[in-house]
C-alpha cells in the first residue's frame, strides 16, 4: 500500500512539473498564436475579408460545434466574448450555463428551498445567467476603458498627421504609443495592413471588434478623407472635442442622478432584505409563503413582479449617448 501511494505521489508530481515547465507554456503559446491569427482578416480575390484560420470552433466537440454553428445567436455571443478579450468559446459558456441550470434546479429540489416548480425554475435560470453576466461585465469594462482612451489616441493621431505622417504611419504610431486595451486593437489593425488588407477594411474590422459609436466615427472619418481629400486634422480635432464633451456630459449626468439611482437600488433590494430579516427573526410569520397554497401563489407573483420591476427601473434609468 505504501509503495502504491509513493508511486502515485511521484507520478502526480512528475505530471505537475511537466505541466508547469513544458506542456503549460507550449499550450499557452499555441493558444496565443491562434488567437492573434483568428482576429486577422485579409482580402481574398476581391471578396469579403476572410480569417487566416479556417473557422473558429464554438465548442471543443465536433457535433456540438455543428449544432451551435446553426444558431446565429452563438456567433453574437462569441463576438461579445472576443470583445471582452476572454479565452472562452461560446459553446463552452452555453454548456456551462446548462450544467449550472440543472445543478441549481436539482439542489433546490433536494434541499426543498422552493415549494413550486416555477420558483425552482426561476432560481435555476438566475444561476444559469451568471456566466453571461460575467462575460458582459468584462466586455463592458473593456469597452469603457477603450472609450476613455479614445480622445487622447485621436489627438495623438492628429499630431502625427500634422507632423507630416501618412495614414499608415499614423496608425502605426497609435499601435506603438497608446496603452492597452486600445493598443492591442491598433496592433491588430496594423498587422492586417501588413498582410495586404486595405485601410478601409482594416478600419471597418477595428470598428467591428470595438463596437463603439466613437470608433465608428473615427473609422468613417479616415475613410472619407481618403476618398474626398478633406482636412483630416480639422476633422480629428472636432471629433476629439465632441467625444470629450460627451464623456463629460455623461459624468455630470451620473453625478446629478446619483441620489435617484441609489433610491432605485434601495427600492429594488428592499423586498429581499425584508424577507431575509423576517426569515431570521420571524420564521413562523414568513414561512406561510411556502407552507400554504395561497402563500406559495403570492410568493410566485412576488418573485416575478420583482424581476419585472427591476428590469423596468433599469430601462428607465439607462441613458444612451
Amino acid at each position: 500500500m505504501i509503495t502504491i501511494l509513493t508511486v502515485l505521489i511521484f507520478t502526480g508530481a512528475f505530471f505537475a512539473a511537466a505541466e508547469y515547465a513544458w506542456w503549460g507554456p507550449e499550450r499557452r503559446l499555441h493558444r496565443g498564436v491562434q488567437k492573434r491569427l483568428r482576429t486577422l482578416r485579409v482580402e481574398s480575390g476581391g471578396r469579403r475579408p476572410r480569417s487566416l484560420l479556417r473557422e473558429q470552433q464554438l465548442s471543443g466537440v465536433s457535433f456540438i460545434h455543428d449544432l451551435y454553428a446553426r444558431l446565429s445567436i452563438m456567433n453574437r455571443l462569441q463576438s461579445i466574448i472576443d470583445q471582452g478579450k476572454l479565452p472562452y468559446r461560446a459553446g463552452n459558456i452555453v454548456t456551462l450555463s446548462v450544467i449550472i441550470f440543472a445543478a441549481a434546479y436539482l439542489a433546490a429540489d433536494l434541499l426543498g428551498l422552493f415549494p413550486f416548480a416555477v420558483l425552482r425554475i426561476l432560481f435555476a435560470f438566475g444561476c444559469a445567467t451568471l456566466p453571461y453576466v460575467y462575460v458582459w461585465m468584462i466586455r463592458q469594462r473593456r469597452m469603457r476603458n477603450i472609450e476613455q482612451m479614445l480622445p487622447d489616441a485621436i489627438d495623438l493621431f492628429t499630431r502625427a498627421m500634422r507632423a507630416g505622417h501618412n495614414i499608415h504611419s499614423g496608425l502605426q504610431v497609435l499601435a506603438e504609443e497608446t496603452h492597452d486595451p486600445l493598443a492591442g486593437e491598433c496592433r491588430k489593425m496594423v498587422e492586417e495592413l501588413a498582410l495586404g488588407s486595405t485601410v478601409e477594411e482594416a478600419l471597418h474590422n477595428l470598428s467591428d471588434r470595438v463596437p463603439l459609436l466613437d470608433m465608428r466615427f473615427f473609422a468613417t472619418a479616415v475613410v472619407l478623407q481618403r476618398e474626398t481629400g478633406a482636412n483630416i486634422v480639422m476633422v480629428m480635432e472636432n471629433l476629439s472635442m465632441v467625444i470629450r464633451e460627451r464623456l463629460q456630459l455623461r459624468a455630470r449626468l451620473r453625478a446629478h442622478t446619483a441620489q435617484q439611482r441609489f433610491s432605485a437600488g434601495l427600492l429594488c433590494s428592499l423586498p429581499l432584505l425584508t424577507g431575509i430579516v423576517f426569515y431570521v427573526y420571524r420564521y413562523d410569520y414568513i414561512s406561510l409563503l411556502w407552507t400554504t397554497p395561497l402563500g406559495s401563489k403570492m410568493l410566485t407573483y412576488l418573485v416575478i413582479s420583482e424581476i419585472v420591476g427591476i428590469l423596468w427601473v433599469r430601462k428607465v434609468l439607462s441613458v444612451r449617448f
